[in-house]
């Protein structure tokens, strides 16, 4: 059956361009790409256009009836609200007062150990008919008495399209982007920050290029981040925390999405999910280290593995797919055999994930001449 969505975010339509790669925009791909009519209606910009000083917090109430007066014209089956903190809880009753029947979400993929995302996630909880979180375990646990679900971070073929396994020559070997260099971060058990964290490694590996974008330099965003991204073999994926369950920021898709060989630690859970082939892994700086420089030295191996990562992440946690599993998990008809996660945050065993041979690709050849920007060359794996 195919569903009207009414989907409430932050579509970015100044030009900052920042998030131009968010999650609203692959989960409204993969709900048209699963057939249904998305209607994106983005918060903030229509906050800013409902006062003249285009201010997001002057023109909340206007925004707000905005969404009520595209509500009733629209007639929505469902609506998904991602991350849309200026739409009040009180507008989701009279939308269903409107649009009687209608299905309400909200989806964050912020993390539940900061708590302020945490008192925004809560104001609409009471509200909503599910809530899609990207942290699992004790956290997600912690909202029980809610129909609460995990939340992977998707990915898009048309969005993440580099592919950095088919390159053996990049200008860096290392990419790590952070909004902040001096904001805390656990890593390996211990507490301490990007800037720091990136320090230790540069002088552990000399022979090692590093593009340090916010910790070296300014902080890319839009097609600049894109860029600089493929420019590089290999990305660390260092959240602020690396100790809870499957929680990861969204550099995580965007890594693995464009085929970059992905380190990440242990203590995330994912090793449940990937294997030891598919993601560099590791539960130590000082592994962490002798891992960077085996792969910066050995091009076949790291393209392997990427390609392997890139398979198995697209194949995991498609757009489509994601989108999908929302869809059902609302409905309360997902099949348990069908995904390698529950919306609990468990992970099951899963086989037959894998969508394409990895004879596809010849590593100890050259480079085809696509690889030198980046380009994607195909369409979306596995979803």
């Amino acid at each position: 059956m195919a569903f009207r969505i009414l989907h409430v975010a932050n579509f970015a339509h100044r030009t900052k361009g920042a998030g131009f790669a968010g999650v609203q925009f692959k989960l409204t791909n993969g709900l048209i790409r699963a057939g249904h009519h998305v209607l994106a209606f983005s918060d903030r910009d229509a906050a800013r256009a409902a006062t003249p000083f285009r201010s997001r917090k002057v023109g909340t109430r206007g925004a707000n009836r905005a969404l009520l007066d595209v509500a009733a014209a629209f007639r929505p089956d469902i609506v998904l609200f991602g991350h849309a903190d200026t739409i009040a809880a009180e507008t989701l009753g009279q939308i269903r007062q409107l649009v009687p029947g209608v299905r309400l979400a909200q989806w964050n993929v912020d993390p539940l150990f900061d708590v302020e995302n945490l008192t925004r996630i809560r104001a609409k909880l009471g509200d909503v008919d599910w809530t899609f979180v990207s942290t699992a375990g004790p956290m997600l646990s912690s909202l029980a008495g809610r129909r609460v679900a995990f939340l992977p971070n998707p990915v898009d073929p048309s969005i993440e399209r580099g592919r950095g396994f088919e390159a053996r020559d990049r200008p860096y070997d290392v990419f790590y982007a952070v909004g902040s260099a001096a904001i805390g971060r656990n890593h390996c058990g211990i507490d301490s920050t990007a800037a720091a964290i990136a320090g230790r490694l540069r002088t552990r590996l000399a022979g090692v290029s590093f593009l340090l974008p916010g910790i070296e330099g300014p902080h890319v965003e839009g097609a600049d981040f894109d860029a600089a991204m493929v420019s590089a073999k290999m990305g660390l994926n260092i959240s602020r925390r690396n100790d809870v369950p499957l929680y990861s920021s969204d550099r995580f898709a965007h890594l693995a999405g464009n085929g970059l060989l992905v380190f990440i630690d242990r203590a995330t859970g994912y090793g449940d999910l990937f294997g030891e082939d598919e993601l560099a892994f590791y539960s130590t700086e000082d592994e962490l280290a002798a891992k960077i420089q085996r792969f910066a030295g050995d091009d076949p191996a790291r393209m392997r593995m990427a390609h392997r990562g890139w398979l198995a992440y697209h194949a995991m946690f498609g757009a489509t797919r994601v989108a999908r599993y929302m869809l059902e998990v609302m409905e309360e008809r997902a099949d348990p055999s069908a995904f390698a996660w529950r919306p609990e945050g468990r992970v099951v065993p899963q086989a037959g994930l894998e969508p394409a041979s990895l004879a596809a690709v010849d590593f100890e050849s050259t480079a085809s001449t696509n690889s030198a920007t980046g380009a994607p060359g195909g369409s979306e794996a596995g979803v």
